[in-house]
């Protein structure tokens, strides 16, 4: 009866360990919604959401991915400042920037595209 209980026990550490990595963002798709926060900020969209989800996914990675997404973001804010790039930013947001703006780390902000 023991042996069940721990094999049950291991069983559903094992689950809740996977479905805590399924939830994990990508280190792409994290500079990703860097540079979604970039483009946001830059064109004074809200940046709640982004600003969340960056916080609760960059707490596991290694220095150099949060150097670079923060590096991301202030490239993409720069690049908003160009007249000539505007319109493509602000579509960018609008489709390629929809699914890390769903708010914090869950449904389609997790799943790569």
């Amino acid at each position: 009866m023991k042996v069940a209980i721990i094999a049950f026990a291991a069983l559903g550490l094992a689950a809740a360990g996977s479905a805590a990595a399924a939830t994990r963002m990508s280190d792409v798709d994290y500079l990703r919604a860097n540079r979604c926060r970039g483009i946001a900020a830059g064109m004074g969209a809200d940046t709640a959401s982004l600003d969340a989800l960056i916080k609760a996914q960059g707490g596991a990675r290694i220095d150099v991915i949060l150097r670079h997404g923060e590096e991301e973001a202030s490239r993409a804010k720069r690049q908003t400042a160009d007249a000539n790039m505007k319109e493509r930013l602000s579509a960018e947001l609008a489709s390629g920037c929809a699914a890390y703006m769903g708010g914090g780390s869950g449904g389609k902000a997790v799943a790569s595209q």
